[in-house]
């Protein structure tokens, strides 16, 4: 599997949906990669509605810098 190029990581801006039974599954390592390598947000859905959202450190840091958060 290649990792994307910062050009590609750029454009991706939606967001990939995962249920939280993912993490039960033990996926949470191949989930946590998406974020961290491909530059993903993550919602989590419990049920039918989303619980929580997963992003980069890096990003993370960018709002924080920002005071978005």
């Amino acid at each position: 599997q290649r990792q994307m190029c910062i050009r590609d990581r750029e454009k991706h801006t939606s967001p990939i949906f995962r249920r939280a039974t993912q993490f039960l599954r033990g996926q949470s390592a191949r989930i946590f990669k998406e974020v961290s390598l491909k530059r993903v947000d993550v919602i989590v859905f419990k049920g039918s509605e989303p619980h929580v959202a997963i992003i980069s450190y890096e990003k993370y840091k960018h709002l924080q810098d920002e005071g978005k958060l």
